[in-house]
């Protein structure tokens, strides 16, 4: 289980396993459009997963995503929170990030509770915990980093290595 600032905090549900399938969910961009992830879509998926965009971790690790992983070639990256789509939208706008599709969880939770990353009590209850999957174009889950600690940054490298 995670820890925030060194107390633990439960997730909802169970995380999925590498070699499982992902699960398709559909999420809303920030224009209010409906868009999903997960399942087999022809491309490698990297879904970076995160508490808020309002947080620095969380912007570092949107830019660092957007950089790295949008040079990769038949690959997808997506920045998932619960952030309204609005605030998500501001960001993104403001700091240039084009390459990334940025997705709000913020109607049902249901990406949260399918993949096991909803926190279900602590400080930040209600929004997402830390994490990165990738997903392969067969629509396998090929990576997951659920971060340790909330407020470290995940491992890009060794998530990005998996992507062939």
């Amino acid at each position: 289980m995670p820890t925030f600032k060194g107390t633990q905090v439960k997730l909802y549900g169970k995380s999925l396993d590498v070699g499982q399938d992902a699960p398709i969910i559909t999420l809303v961009a920030n224009d209010l459009s409906e868009k999903t992830v997960g399942g087999s879509n022809g491309s490698y998926q990297v879904i970076s997963v995160m508490p808020s965009i309002d947080t620095g971790v969380c912007q570092v690790q949107t830019r660092v995503f957007n950089e790295k992983a949008s040079k990769l070639a038949n690959t997808k990256v997506y920045s998932i929170s619960v952030d309204l789509p609005f605030a998500l939208g501001r960001f993104c706008g403001s700091d240039g990030i084009n390459d990334m599709i940025v997705l709000s969880d913020f109607r049902d939770k249901l990406f949260g509770k399918i993949y096991g990353l909803l926190l279900q009590d602590g400080p930040l209850q209600g929004l997402l915990t830390r994490a990165v999957i990738v997903v392969n174009p067969e629509g396998k889950i090929v990576y997951q980093e659920i971060c340790d600690e909330i407020t470290n940054e995940p491992d890009y490298s060794k998530a990005l290595a998996t992507i062939k």
